[in-house]
């Protein structure tokens, strides 16, 4: 498709303009993703995004084959994501083709960290950058559970050109309408989450409202127990548009066939209507 085309796939941006523009020198070309505003985003687009998180390269690989649309890179799932070693960074990236976003939280708990964490954070991205991931993942609260608005701003900062997403910090704050104003002050162009319910089956109502107040400044993204089963009344009841699955009940107990990981990502993209990197 030439540079020119009006109309362009939003498959061949998503990795074009994310992944290769920055190499290839054609950000100046067309429009990076991370820099439309959520609402006219939705309109360069039918269908629906699905991030799939993985703290595997084979799960990452396997997601990609699956349909899915971007990558949440992670260590450690089980403690809902840590920060992913530079070797992993560096192998994903060689080996995906999709958006890849990397978490940046160096252990499990609550999301109040220290000034050495801080700095730990800091130099997290500046690897993230440097090894090519096209976004990152963050939260932080302060001690009065609020969004630590300053501290995340600096990082945002630190992360230009690459596109921040909050991620569920923000149901673990003291007030979800508060988090969201503030959250949108950061600078960060996505929320994940589970609309303050540990699932989001059980938030649902809530997420539908943070979509609404949000009115296109800044993308909500559900996620935390999407499933092929409920994704379309998910979808459906909130109003979102880009959607988080780490299907943990394919992975747990050990199991990691990824065959049987890429099959789930796939009922997942078909079950929400939308059009995966492999399904074209």
């Amino acid at each position: 498709m030439g540079e020119d085309t009006a109309e362009w796939d939003f498959r061949v941006a998503i990795v074009s303009t994310e992944r290769f523009g920055k190499a290839a020198g054609l950000r100046g070309l067309r429009p990076a993703l991370h820099d439309v505003a959520p609402d006219k985003l939705n309109e360069m687009r039918n269908d629906r995004v699905l991030e799939i998180a993985v703290d595997t390269v084979e799960q990452a690989l396997a997601a990609e084959r699956g349909g899915a649309h971007r990558i949440e890179l992670c260590a450690d799932l089980s403690v809902g994501g840590l920060t992913p070693d530079l070797e992993m960074m560096r192998a994903a990236r060689e080996g995906v083709r999709l958006p890849i976003f990397a978490m940046v939280r160096r252990r499990g708990g609550d999301f109040v960290y220290s000034d050495e964490e801080f700095a730990d954070m800091e130099r997290d991205i500046q690897a993230a950058r440097k090894l090519g991931m096209d976004g990152v993942v963050l939260g932080i609260l302060s001690a009065d559970g609020h969004v630590d608005i300053g501290r995340t701003r600096l990082l945002v900062d630190l992360a230009r050109p690459l596109p921040v997403t909050f991620h569920r910090a923000f149901d673990a704050s003291a007030d979800l309408g508060k988090a969201l104003e503030d959250v949108i002050q950061t600078g960060a162009v996505r929320i994940l989450s589970s609309g303050g319910a540990s699932m989001v089956p059980d938030g649902l109502a809530c997420l539908a409202d943070l979509v609404k107040l949000a009115r296109g400044r800044i993308a909500i993204m559900p996620g935390s127990g999407i499933t092929a089963a409920n994704a379309q009344p998910v979808a459906e009841t909130t109003g979102a548009r880009e959607f988080h699955a780490g299907l943990s009940t394919v992975t747990t107990g050990g199991d990691r066939d990824e065959s049987r990981f890429e099959d789930e990502v796939r009922k997942l993209v078909r079950a929400l209507g939308s059009f995966g990197s492999s399904e074209r």
